[in-house]
């Protein structure tokens, strides 16, 4: 499993920094202490992600590397984020990510944050973009019945299990984003991989279980029989998926 390292700036913001560098195997996360960044050069290393934050709307590249399955990773957000570089060279299974977060029984899931990628010059085997919306919440579980109750000897029959309760259905997968690409226009147009599909819906909640029916029990004149089970719940039904996003190329 790849060792994680969490790097951050705890004096001087990055706002106007010259050099960033995220080394192999590690996560950075840029600071939330400027909406613009400019930077000279960045670098990310093989397997290292940085991280965009949400409030950070444009990020300015002189120059940036990525290794081996590098990626930016951007936070999702209400607005978009222009990145612009001048010049890129992007190895194997590197990748700009902006996609939304998934759905949890609190929150609803969140769309892939519009992009806007401007790039003047760039050397790459592929141009990986994710940005696609956030899988939805699952539904609820349906409560389990309760049990009948026991026969006794001298009074009547046992009680019946009591019916589960349905399960709701998942909740709506978010939408993918909308990017636009600005590329050069010798840049195979092959080469470029953008996936903005909306987020999958969320699964269904399964019903409750049937409570069971009151033993049978013997007794000293007779048997009382044991009383029927309950009924299980219906299943909710699947969330629907997310609407798609879209996808602009423009050639430079």
């Amino acid at each position: 499993m790849r060792k994680l390292c969490l790097l951050a700036a705890l004096i001087s913001p990055l706002a106007c920094a010259q050099v960033v560098n995220v080394e192999t195997n590690s996560l950075m996360r840029l600071p939330n202490t400027a909406s613009t960044l400019q930077l000279e050069r960045l670098e990310v290393a093989d397997y290292g992600t940085l991280l965009i934050p949400s409030n950070v709307t444009e990020v300015s590249v002189g120059e940036l590397r990525l290794g081996r399955e590098a990626r930016i990773a951007i936070v999702p957000g209400e607005q978009p984020l222009e990145l612009k570089v001048i010049r890129a060279q992007l190895s194997e299974g590197s990748q700009i990510t902006a996609r939304g977060a998934p759905g949890t029984y609190l929150k609803a899931a969140r769309s892939g944050r519009n992009l806007n990628l401007q790039i003047k010059a760039l050397s790459a085997p592929q141009l990986l973009v994710d940005a696609r919306g956030g899988a939805g919440a699952p539904g609820f579980v349906g409560l389990d019945g309760a049990n009948g109750q026991a026969p006794g000897c001298t009074w009547g029959q046992a009680g019946r299990g009591a019916d589960g309760s349905d399960g709701s259905d998942g909740q709506p997968g978010a939408p993918g984003a909308l990017v636009r690409l600005e590329v050069p226009r010798d840049f195979p147009a092959e080469l470029i991989k953008v996936q903005v599909a909306g987020g999958d819906g969320g699964v269904a909640g399964p019903g409750g279980k049937p409570g069971a029916g009151g033993k049978a029990k013997g007794c000293f004149v007779y048997k009382a029989d044991g009383g029927k089970s309950g009924r299980p719940g219906a299943d909710g039904q699947p969330g629907p998926a997310g609407a798609a996003g879209s996808v602009t190329v423009q050639r430079l």
